[in-house]
Formats: C-alpha cells, sequence, structure tokens
C-alpha cells in the first residue's frame, strides 16, 4: 500500500521555476533576479506569509526574502531572489501563520467600534511580546516592548493603545522579524547557476581537424590554438566544440586483447 505524503497545516504547492517537478535542474545565471512563485494556503480567515530561502553550493541557507501575495484571493505568491555565485545551489519555500497581522486586521475593526476593546489590546500586547522575543537585543527588540506596554496600558484611551501598536517603527521591525507559526516547509528545488556566458554570447563553432598545416593536414588542438586569437578578434565570445568522434583511427590489437590507438589519432 503506498503511503501519502504529510500535508502541513499551511499547504505549499506548485512551487516554480521547478524543472521536470524538480528531478532537474532550474537554471540561472550568477547576480540574475528570478522569480519564484508557489500557491500558498490554509483553513479558516487567519493570515498567512511565506518566504523564499536559497541555499548556497557549500550548503549554506542565505537569509529568507519575503513573498508578496500576486493577485489578492489567488493564493499565489511570489518573490524575486538573485543567486551571487556560480555553482549547483537548492531552494524553497517556507509558508507560515501570521497571527500579529491576524490580530491587527481584527483590532482595527473591534477597537474603533468598542468591541471586547480590552481583550483585543491585551491579546496584542502579548504577541508584541512574544515577537519581541525573537528579535535581537537592542534599539529594535526596545521598539516593540514599548508597543507592547503602551496595549497593556488601561489607563490609556483604546485608541492611543491602538495607535502606538501600528507606527512605522514598528511595522519596519515586524517586518524583519515577524512572529511565524506552522510553519511548513515546501520540497527542496536544484537550480544550476552558471556564469554570465551561459545566458549571452557570440559562440563560435569551431572544427579543431579542419586547423591543420601544410605539414599537417590533419588538424589536432595544438594547431588548432592558433587560431583563437583570429576568433577572438572577430568579436566571439565563446567557442563550442563539436563532438570528436575517432575517424579515420586505426587501432592495434595489444596485450590482453585491448585495442589502442593507432598514430592517426587528435592530437592533443
Amino acid at each position: 500500500m503506498s503511503s501519502t505524503p504529510a500535508i502541513g497545516r499551511i499547504p505549499v504547492r506548485d512551487v516554480r521555476p521547478a524543472v521536470e517537478s524538480g528531478r532537474r535542474p532550474a537554471k540561472a545565471v550568477a547576480g540574475e533576479t528570478f522569480e519564484v512563485t508557489a500557491t500558498v494556503f490554509r483553513e479558516g480567515h487567519d493570515a498567512v506569509a511565506a518566504n523564499v530561502v536559497l541555499t548556497n553550493p557549500q550548503g549554506r541557507p542565505g537569509p529568507w526574502t519575503p513573498m508578496r501575495e500576486l493577485a489578492p484571493g489567488t493564493d499565489r505568491w511570489g518573490a524575486e531572489v538573485a543567486p551571487d555565485a556560480v555553482g549547483r545551489w537548492t531552494y524553497h519555500v517556507e509558508a507560515w501563520s501570521d497571527p500579529v497581522t491576524t490580530w491587527r486586521r481584527t483590532a482595527r475593526i473591534k477597537v474603533p467600534a468598542g468591541l471586547d476593546t480590552g481583550l483585543v489590546l491585551e491579546e496584542g500586547a502579548e504577541l508584541y511580546t512574544r515577537a519581541a522575543a525573537g528579535v535581537p537585543q537592542g534599539p529594535e527588540r526596545a521598539v516593540l516592548l514599548a508597543a507592547a506596554e503602551v496595549l497593556a496600558d488601561d489607563s490609556l484611551p483604546v485608541a492611543t493603545r491602538l495607535a502606538g501598536a501600528l507606527t512605522p517603527d514598528v511595522d519596519a521591525v515586524l517586518a524583519r522579524y515577524p512572529l511565524r507559526e506552522f510553519i511548513t516547509l515546501s520540497d527542496t528545488l536544484p537550480l544550476l547557476v552558471e556564469r554570465e556566458r551561459a545566458l549571452f554570447g557570440g559562440w563560435y563553432e569551431f572544427f579543431p581537424r579542419s586547423e591543420g598545416t601544410p605539414q599537417q593536414p590533419h588538424g589536432t588542438f595544438r594547431t588548432a590554438a592558433k587560431r583563437l586569437p583570429a576568433i577572438a578578434a572577430m568579436g566571439f565570445d565563446v567557442v563550442y566544440l563539436p563532438p570528436i568522434h575517432p575517424i579515420g583511427h586505426t587501432f592495434r590489437k595489444g596485450r590482453n586483447n585491448t585495442l589502442s590507438a593507432g598514430p592517426d589519432d587528435v592530437g592533443v
């Protein structure tokens, strides 16, 4: 009986780019920006968010890149990323529940309407305190703790308490250090990052056998190398060598019935 892969609390589906469902690597060029997209959704009405993580050829994951919803209501998210070195990379998408955004959406409705204001603001103070625990010691953590303190201060007007949690400074810290719950990871996908010349350039198809000399009409790699400066002078960036086959070789049978190439071999 075949097993069914477990689905996380927040499913991540149809991650792109993906070649043959990840059996082959997608391709990029070092420094080139490309978009990673995925379908992210969950049950209920709580807010979700997602990000992309690139892992370099040495196996070190980089800082994650936040994704944005590409079109409201489509559950399709995307982010632009740019690998900075040649090699075999991987990438994956992380989806997660965003309790602070869920609370903010509720608070903006209930507090102005006077609905459960004490409970809503107390819940916000707790969430901001939890979020602050994930921020390194310093001014940014202090910003969240100060907002939590204002939210919890029932001696202040409710509008003042809510406004203290929605300042641009608070927004900036939460964007950098969000409170993430129920994190779900997509499959890891391969990414082959090549040099810039793989993206564009002038290619010259070169047949070494044709670059002979009057003394040796049959060209070798050594005689062909003398032609490279002239090819570069014509403005070509890349020399492309077609497959080299042992045409015209002679073979001799040696010990143990093994075959070795004769003097007509392509020279090096």
